[in-house]
């Protein structure tokens, strides 16, 4: 199929650049596939939820499956239980729906956690490495302003109550740290004018759902509180 062709061609690529082997290679596209590929509607929201989020089902229609991949959820999930998918792992999963039925990367990822949902092999709000949380706030300053309330230790001091250590930092993009109870936070930066931005916190590695529900709450009233040091 054209789309095996393309995922081959993807892998290849990414050994010719980082000289892994084909398989670490394919290991790494099947399981972070890009968010929003050309064929998925551009409004879609990226299969992975924060804590109380809804089902893949609930958020992806059965009718915009079946225009992206031919089948809609009955008849994929039908297809992986004869292959006895319940008893292989995510990746697996993913990867047998690319290179055996030409599935691009996202709606791969969309079928396999609907299917884990289904069968109860997750819930709604589980990643592979735990739950996360998500928040995001509209702060009417600079980007390289609210940029620094995160990477600025002194500054960050001021809003945020628990301990970040920083991991990466890129000024005005992308913020990612270590938190509290072995989680960890990306933050992401837009710039909505001159003097307006906003920030997306995933906030993820945490143990169960109530938790990051917690962690959530946390988040919203965190946000708030930067919001009018900032803008105060």
């Amino acid at each position: 199929m054209t789309s095996q062709k393309s995922f081959k061609q993807r892998v290849r690529s990414r050994m010719d650049r980082t000289g892994e082997s084909y398989t670490a290679a394919r290991a790494h596209l099947i399981t972070d596939p890009e968010p929003v590929p050309s064929s998925a509607p551009a409004d879609e929201p990226a299969p992975r939820a924060g804590a109380g989020a809804a089902t893949i089902r609930e958020r992806v229609s059965g009718t915009k499956l079946t225009e992206a991949t031919g089948r809609d959820y009955t008849a994929w999930f039908a297809l992986l239980d004869a292959w006895e998918a319940t008893a292989r792992p995510h990746t697996e999963i993913a990867a047998w729906l690319v290179e055996e039925h030409g599935v691009n990367g996202w709606w791969a990822q969309t079928v396999t956690v609907a299917y884990e949902q289904e069968r109860g092999l997750r819930v709604p709000g589980q990643k592979k490495d735990g739950f996360a949380a998500n928040a995001s706030k509209t702060v009417n300053v600079p980007v390289e302003r609210l940029f620094a309330a995160f990477a600025d230790p002194e500054l960050r001091a001021r809003w945020l109550p628990v301990e970040a250590a920083e991991r990466t930092a890129k000024p005005g993009r992308r913020f990612t740290a270590d938190l509290p109870e072995a989680t960890r936070i990306a933050v992401t930066f837009q710039a909505k004018g001159e003097t307006k931005a906003l920030v997306g916190i995933e906030h993820t590695r945490i143990t169960t759902a109530a938790r990051a529900a917690g962690w959530k709450s946390d988040w919203r009233t965190w946000l708030v509180e930067l919001k009018k040091l900032l803008e105060d």
